[in-house]
C-alpha cells in the first residue's frame, strides 16, 4: 500500500506536492533599478573569513529595469550589472559596473528602449513619421548583447553571456567593458548558452543553434585550451572552435529551447525538451508587436528527448521520456556502462513566462499568494542511459542494472529506449518549495561520481534559502534566515581538502536595503531553518 500511494503522490505536479504559502511578504523592493558602484568600497565583515580564501567572487544579472518612460516587462530583460567581491587577508571591498553593452549604450542616449529583449519589444521611434515607424516593424530586429545572465572564460579570457550570438569581453578586476563578441564570426551558430562546460584538459564546450534551407540544428561546440607557448594579445581569442556534431530538431517548424547541457568525461547530452519556438512566429514577432517571450509555448504532447552524444565521435544516440523541463543540471557521470544524469527538472514549462516583473511586484497579500502557489516547482531527479543497448532483450526489461537505483529504461515497440527517472529528494525538500541553481565540487568531480551539491531553495517567488544535498542518502540540510535572498551558491574547495565537501559556499544575498557577499563553512549548514 505505501508504495502504491508513493508513486500517486509523485505522479502530483509539483506544485500540488509543496505545502501552499501564505502570508509571503512582497519582494518589490529586490526588484528596482541599481546604482553601479566602480570604484571598489571596504566592507564590514562580521565572523572570520578563512585565510586561505583569495580572491574575486563574480556575480552578474539584471540591474536596470527602465529607460526614460519606458520599462521592461521580464525580469530577464534588466541590463546587465556586474558584481565583484574582492576578498584578499580576511577583507572584502566591492565594486559594480554596468556593462556598457551597445543595447544599453543606445537606450541611455536616446533615454528609451530601443533593443528588443526577451519579454520586452522595442517599439518605433516616436519622432519618426508614422510610414517610416510603419516600415520599422518589418526591419529584422538585431539580437540584444546585453549579457545578463553568467560570467564565463574562453582560453583564459573572462566574457559575460547571454544566449544570443553575442558575448562581451571583460576585465575581471575593473569590470570595464570589452569588445563584443560574436560566435558566428567562428562557427556555424546563431546562438549559444550561457553556461559552458570544461574539461580538465583546459578544453570549453558549448552549444548553439543553426538553422538554414536544410532546417533546425542544434549544435555542440568545442573550443580548444589556450596555446602555453603563444603570446597572449589583449583581444578576444576564440580560434580553432569546432563543431562536434549537429542534432536535426524533431519538429524542424518548433524547435526546443534550453538553457544548458549535461557532459560527463566522454559525453554530452543536449536534452530537447517540449518548449517549442515557433519558427513562424519568430519571423514575424516584431511585425505582430510581441515579445520573444510570447514565441515560446508548453507543448507536452512532444515528450522530451535525450540526445547522448560522444564528445570523441560525434555519434548520437536517442532517448525518450515523459515531458519535462530543465534549466540546470546538477552533474552526471559514467558508471559500468551506463550514464548517470541528475537534474533540476520541472513538469510545467510555461513557468518561464510567468516571471514578469509586474508578477513579482506583487504586494503582500492574495494575489502573491496565489501567483506562488501556481508556480511549477522544480525538483531534483536522476535519469540513467545505457550506452549500450541489446535489442534482443524483452520489451518490458528494465535495462537499468545499478545497485539501489530506481530509474528505468526499457524498450519499445518502435525501437526506441524510453526512461523514467529516480526522485533524487526525499519529503523534507517540499517544505522548502523545490530548488534551483545547482552547484557541485565542479574542479574535482564534474563528469565523476560524486555525493553533495548546493542549491537554492524556493520557499518564496525568489530563492530565500541555502540548501546541501547528499544524493546517497538523500538527507538535506539548510541555510535559511528570515528577509535574506540568496543567490546561486559557488562552492570553493579548500586547498588542502580530504573530503568532497571540504570548503566554503560562496553566495551574494539580497535585503530589501542591502546586498552581501555570504560565506559558509559546508560543514556548518544545520539541518534546520536558523
Amino acid at each position: 500500500m505505501s508504495t502504491n500511494t508513493e508513486s500517486q503522490t509523485h505522479s502530483l505536479p509539483s506544485r500540488e506536492r509543496c505545502p501552499q504559502a501564505s502570508g509571503l511578504e512582497s519582494v518589490a523592493p529586490l526588484l528596482h533599478s541599481g546604482e553601479e558602484t566602480p570604484d571598489p568600497i571596504p566592507t564590514t565583515t562580521r565572523g572570520t573569513i578563512p585565510a586561505w580564501i583569495n580572491g574575486s567572487f563574480l556575480r552578474n544579472g539584471p540591474g536596470k529595469f527602465e529607460f526614460g518612460e519606458d520599462r521592461y516587462n521580464h525580469w530577464f530583460d534588466g541590463m546587465a550589472l556586474m558584481h565583484r567581491f574582492h576578498i584578499c587577508e580576511g577583507s572584502v571591498t566591492y565594486s559594480s559596473r554596468f556593462l556598457r553593452s551597445d543595447s544599453y549604450n543606445l537606450n541611455s542616449e536616446r533615454n528609451r528602449i530601443v533593443v528588443s529583449e526577451f519579454g520586452t519589444v522595442a517599439m518605433p521611434d516616436p519622432c519618426k513619421n508614422f510610414f517610416a515607424r510603419f516600415l520599422s516593424r518589418f526591419q529584422i530586429p538585431q539580437p540584444t548583447d546585453n549579457a545578463n545572465v553568467n560570467f564565463v572564460k574562453y582560453k583564459g579570457d573572462y566574457y559575460v553571456s547571454t544566449e544570443t550570438n553575442f558575448m562581451r569581453r571583460v576585465d575581471p578586476q575593473t569590470l570595464e567593458t570589452k569588445e563584443k563578441v560574436d560566435w558566428s564570426q567562428y562557427v556555424a551558430v546563431n546562438s549559444a548558452t550561457a553556461h559552458p562546460h570544461y574539461d580538465r584538459e583546459g578544453a570549453t564546450y558549448n552549444m548553439g543553434n543553426s538553422y538554414g534551407r536544410d532546417g533546425f540544428f542544434y549544435t555542440i561546440i568545442r573550443i580548444p585550451p589556450a596555446e602555453e607557448a603563444a603570446a597572449k594579445e589583449d583581444s578576444a581569442d576564440l580560434s580553432g572552435a569546432e563543431v562536434i556534431c549537429s542534432i536535426p530538431a524533431a519538429e524542424s517548424r518548433k524547435p526546443s529551447y534550453y538553457h544548458s547541457f549535461v557532459m560527463s568525461e566522454n559525453y554530452i547530452v543536449f536534452v530537447e525538451q517540449p518548449i517549442k519556438l515557433n519558427v513562424l512566429k519568430f519571423m514575424l514577432y516584431k511585425i505582430m508587436g510581441e515579445s520573444f517571450q510570447k514565441i515560446l509555448s508548453w507543448e507536452p504532447q512532444y515528450g522530451t528527448v535525450f540526445h547522448l552524444v560522444d564528445r570523441h565521435t560525434g555519434q548520437v544516440l536517442k532517448y525518450r521520456t515523459a515531458p519535462m523541463f530543465t534549466l540546470h543540471q546538477i552533474n552526471a557521470y559514467e558508471d559500468n556502462g551506463f550514464l548517470v544524469m541528475d537534474m533540476c527538472c520541472g513538469d510545467d514549462g510555461d513557468v518561464i513566462g510567468e516571471f514578469t516583473l509586474e508578477n513579482l511586484r506583487r504586494e503582500s497579500g492574495d494575489d502573491l499568494d496565489k501567483f506562488y502557489n501556481s508556480l511549477c516547482r522544480n525538483l531534483p531527479r536522476r535519469y540513467v542511459l545505457p550506452l549500450n543497448v541489446d535489442e534482443q532483450a524483452p520489451l518490458d526489461q528494465n535495462l537499468v542494472m545499478l545497485q539501489n537505483c530506481k530509474a528505468t529504461a526499457k524498450r519499445t515497440n518502435s525501437g526506441e529506449v524510453y526512461m523514467t527517472h529516480e526522485e533524487l529528494h526525499n519529503d523534507e525538500l517540499l517544505q522548502y518549495g523545490g530548488l534551483e541553481f545547482p552547484q557541485i565540487n565542479y574542479d574535482k568531480y564534474n563528469g565523476r561520481p560524486y555525493r553533495y551539491f548546493y542549491a537554492c531553495g524556493f520557499g518564496h517567488v525568489f530563492a530565500d534559502s541555502l540548501l546541501k544535498m547528499d544524493v546517497h542518502t538523500k538527507e538535506l540540510k539548510v541555510w535559511r534566515y528570515p528577509g535574506l535572498f540568496p543567490s546561486e551558491p559557488v562552492f570553493v574547495a579548500s586547498p588542502d581538502a580530504a573530503e568532497e565537501d571540504d570548503g566554503v559556499v560562496l553566495t551574494r544575498k539580497g535585503t530589501f536595503f542591502f546586498s552581501f557577499l555570504a560565506i559558509f563553512q559546508t560543514h556548518s549548514f544545520t539541518k534546520r531553518s536558523r
